[in-house]
């Protein structure tokens, strides 16, 4: 009878076995997922970084989300109507939308959400994305107090929206950027800067709830069981890592410890790592660039900052250093963005001819003698921040560029993000790597970082004309009209040259050919909450 017993119950495990799904699996399988080290602030209204914004997206639901797909859907708001004017939009907030601490999510929360981006007293970086919304520029500029934006709570379960001006991309918009996401009033009130701490006080309303921080360790969620669609969700848990050596990552990733890294892999180990199957690509709408601080004197003579910008091989960059695929800059606004009828890139120009390094160098020459430092003469030694890893051998194939064409020396500074954009917000620098990835897919995506009072514009680039255009493309509502006012905007910021575009985005990810479900997205609100391991 034992023997039967023992026969049947190893019949019965082969079959559970054979018959478990991905979901089955995944019920007993965190995942370990690194994404950098750790974030500056994960206060959805806070944050600029684009990584960050990953944990929040997972903890934090806005009115319409991203789906598997990379398409916008309902969210906390399970329907809308628009006004006949595309101005006026009237959401219905889910009635079982709840808090991870089961306090339901209202409309209220949204509007004073919405209202604390554009208090100055917030000073988030973001504010000037509310400018979609009506009256939140005159805020921005000071003209009118926050309590004016254009958004009401009618009541519980309806939050009324007004626009500044119709905008095509608004509910993709409201979907991917994390200032228009909910955050709890009483929790920042009696927590203040803190909340995003700890597990009892960072209280987030999407599909995911943090259960363990520990500070340049990890951060730790499981499935918010508050969450309406709970029973969607995969992993039980989502380790996410804290580090930002590449290497480290790697030996995690072939160990078995890690199972997906966004840090970008040594140039030196992209081939071994492709042959091994552990490199999965993802193009982006994105473009990293040197930004630079034109207040100070090094930099404050435009034909010096489009000299060490043609002075600057971006083919050999690609092809050599970075090798990911990514495609040299000739402008700022990336390939992948949408224009008046086909990619806004084929329909305008390029600044910088990338094929034609010999004539830039010539030119570069030519600018920095006008300026008055003919083969570098009286230019003074020149720092430049960079971040680990292969943003360091891209700071060094330009610092060899700049001594060899220009005789412009370079000192490196080596250091984590997290540092030198604080140094960046504190003007307390002369040039630094910088990326943008884009929050939806349109010029102005890019564009509108770079107006005079933008929170990501650390460059102290003022220019009315540039900001004159800019506003007339957001209150246009003729797409032609639009798209040319930008192409007129590109134009003056490449020609003045705050900034100095390197390369679009194309990222390589390392991730464990088992991990299965990640949804990458252009946008860089990679999703991990459909991953299982095979």
């Amino acid at each position: 009878m034992k023997k039967l017993l023992i026969i049947l119950s190893v019949i019965v495990l082969m079959i559970v076995s054979c018959g478990k799904t991905k979901t089955d699996t995944a019920e007993t399988s965190p995942i370990y997922i690194n994404l950098g080290p750790e974030p500056k602030t994960i206060d959805p209204t806070l944050n600029s970084l684009n990584m960050a914004s990953c944990y929040i997206h997972h903890a934090f639901e806005g009115l319409t989300k991203i789906d598997s797909n990379n398409n916008v859907k309902a969210g906390m708001a399970e329907s809308w109507s628009v006004s006949d004017d595309g101005l006026t939009y009237t959401f219905n907030i889910r009635k079982n939308a709840k808090w991870s601490d089961g306090k339901p999510v209202t409309a209220k929360d949204f509007e004073y959400s919405w209202k604390r981006a554009v208090n100055p007293n917030t000073a988030a970086e973001y504010s000037y994305m509310i400018e979609i919304v009506k009256n939140a520029r005159e805020i921005n500029e000071g003209t009118m107090d926050y309590d004016s934006l254009a958004v009401k709570a009618i009541d519980d379960h309806t939050f009324e929206v007004t626009l500044a001006n119709p905008a095509s991309y608004f509910l993709d918009f409201i979907a991917s950027t994390g200032v228009f996401f909910p955050v709890r009033q009483d929790i920042i009130e009696k927590y203040g800067d803190e909340w995003t701490l700890k597990p009892e006080t960072y209280i987030g309303n999407g599909p995911y709830k943090m259960i363990e921080r520990l500070a340049d360790e990890k951060i730790v969620f499981d499935i918010n069981t508050n969450y309406y669609a709970q029973n969607e969700q995969i992993p039980p848990e989502i380790d996410f890592i804290l580090m930002s050596d590449p290497n480290t990552a790697i030996a995690g990733i072939r160990s078995g410890n890690i199972h997906f890294s966004a840090l970008e892999p040594p140039s030196a180990e992209i081939e071994s790592l492709k042959d091994s199957g552990y490199i999965t690509n993802n193009d982006a709408i994105g473009t990293f660039y040197i930004e630079m601080n034109i207040t100070n004197a090094a930099f404050k003579d435009k034909r010096v900052r489009q000299a060490l910008a043609l002075a600057i091989d971006r083919k050999y960059i690609v092809e050599n250093v970075t090798k990911g695929g990514q495609i040299p800059a000739g402008a700022f606004v990336p390939p992948a963005v949408k224009g008046e009828e086909i990619k806004f890139r084929e329909e305008t120009t390029n600044y910088i001819d990338t094929d034609n390094y010999a004539a830039n160098i010539e030119k570069a020459k030519s600018l920095m003698a006008e300026a008055g430092y003919p083969n570098g003469q009286n230019y003074p030694v020149i720092e430049l921040k960079v971040s680990p890893g292969i943003y360091v051998l891209v700071g060094e194939a330009i610092q060899q560029m700049w001594k060899e064409n220009l005789n412009v020396n370079v000192s490196l500074v080596q250091e984590e993000f997290p540092i030198t954009l604080q140094s960046l917000l504190e003007k307390d620098y002369q040039m630094a790597r910088m990326g943008w990835t884009g929050d939806y897919n349109d010029p102005m995506t890019m564009l509108d970082i770079m107006i005079s009072y933008g929170g990501v514009n650390h460059t102290g680039f003022s220019n009315a004309q540039y900001d004159n255009l800019i506003l007339s493309a957001k209150q246009n509502k003729d797409n032609s009209l639009r798209m040319n006012y930008m192409k007129e905007a590109e134009a003056i910021l490449l020609d003045e040259m705050p900034i100095i575009p390197l390369y679009y985005r194309t990222d390589s990810f390392i991730k464990d050919p088992k991990l299965k479900g990640v949804v990458l997205n252009p946008l860089g609100r990679h999703r991990f909450n459909y991953a299982y391991m095979e």
